[in-house]
């Protein structure tokens, strides 16, 4: 007769400090039904994939670049920003 035992490997708690932004930022990802763990752990993990996957951005990037629907809106959101800038 085998004898099994099942160990769970238990979490790590992290303390962290969010400023305003993130703290917003949060309760978007929480909106979708994820608990504060849940949300900030994915933040997390989609933001190291993003990282290891330098390639794939790029060619979101192109992508975006190429698209030239997404040209003009970017046009039309820099025109905005700029027309909002204070005179210097």
């Amino acid at each position: 007769m085998t004898m099994r035992d099942t160990m769970l490997v238990m979490p790590r708690a992290v303390s962290v400090r969010l400023d305003e932004d993130a703290i917003r930022a949060l309760r978007i990802i929480e909106a979708t039904g994820l608990s504060r763990s849940e949300a900030i752990r994915a933040a997390i993990m989609g933001q190291a994939g993003r990282l290891r996957e330098p390639a794939s951005l790029a060619a979101e990037v192109a992508a975006l670049e190429a698209n030239e629907t997404d040209r003009a809106e970017m046009a039309i959101v820099a025109s905005i920003m700029e027309e909002g800038r204070a005179p210097w």
